[in-house]
């Protein structure tokens, strides 16, 4: 698969702090790689090194071959956690002149912009100013113009703060889209469920290093162990005698156990007393969303030596 960004021991210190330790990973084209951790994790940074709004102390950032100040950034196309358009500008202008610092054909991209505000529900649009938007309106405008000249490589952070879940779905469906058109795109999300859904692979930070990197699927086999929930009457007493069990957590009727690691679900399933109260039960792996609260609490996980690799 084609390296679209290379990411390669980059490291920066502020006031001699170390914020960033040897991060590395690459991104392909045509796939969505999810770059996570809690706050300060060193996520943002990481995203300005990448476009150039500082460079490393060490290693390098090289697209298309090229790397540091040569980086061809106008097909880099970035959408940044804190959002702002000039206010009493007309849409259809903003989105022109982001075009325009793209060196983008001025008749292809009013094209591709109408077409978007359609898509995005917003046609009839292009001649309102920005002031006169919604915040959510806004926010989708701002989006258009982070992909208005096609780029190659699609950062996007925090994309879907502040929306809706309608327009979250909107654009969960046209990130994929883009993706599947050929786009590299680097996501930087808080919604657990929607990078675990959408997301060909991740890199997980804590405090500036790499605790976790691989495809969505080695993740999960790595680090997601098994848990079985239960709907019916049963003491916890009862559920934490059962073999490979290693907590449980009981609300009302329903139980949650979490399994050991290598726990062969089917076998496991045919070993469960008789005696038990099963209306119903599903079993599972625990989902990204609990991966990361492992990490962002400094958990076992955090600690787990081995790595993942793609």
């Amino acid at each position: 698969m084609e390296k679209v960004l290379s990411v390669k021991g980059i490291e920066k210190s502020f006031k001699g702090t170390r914020v960033l330790t040897d991060i590395t990973f690459d991104v392909h084209k045509g796939e969505i790689m999810a770059i996570l951790g809690p706050n300060g994790a060193g996520k943002s940074t990481t995203i300005r090194n990448i476009m150039g709004i500082m460079y490393p102390d060490e290693g390098e950032v090289i697209f298309h071959g090229y790397d540091g100040k040569e980086i061809p950034r106008h097909r880099i196309g970035y959408l940044p956690e804190e959002r702002g358009l000039y206010k009493n500008v007309k849409v259809m202008d903003i989105l022109l002149y982001f075009a325009e610092l793209k060196d983008y054909p001025k008749a292809k991209a009013k094209e591709r912009a109408l077409s978007y505000l359609k898509k995005f529900g917003l046609e009839g649009k292009e001649n309102a100013s920005v002031e006169e938007l919604s915040k959510g309106m806004g926010q989708k405008v701002q989006f258009i113009g982070s992909i208005i000249h096609e780029p190659d490589l699609l950062i996007l952070d925090e994309p879907f703060s502040g929306l809706d879940p309608v327009s979250q779905d909107v654009f969960k469906h046209e990130i994929r889209n883009i993706a599947n058109e050929g786009t590299a795109i680097l996501l930087s999300a808080h919604q657990m469920n929607l990078v675990e859904e959408m997301s060909d692979r991740l890199y997980m930070m804590h405090k500036g290093e790499k605790v976790i990197y691989g495809s969505m699927d080695e993740v999960k086999a790595e680090y997601a162990n098994f848990k079985c929930t239960i709907y019916g009457r049963n003491s916890v007493h009862a559920l934490e005698t059962i073999p490979q069990v290693t907590r449980v957590e009981q609300s009302d009727m329903t139980s949650i156990l979490y399994l050991e690691p290598d726990v062969e679900a089917g076998v496991w399933l045919k070993k469960l007393p008789e005696t038990l109260d099963i209306q119903e039960l599903t079993i599972d792996r625990i989902s990204l969303h609990e991966i990361f609260i492992d990490v962002a609490t400094g958990k076992s996980l955090a600690e787990k030596e081995g790595e993942v690799y793609a």
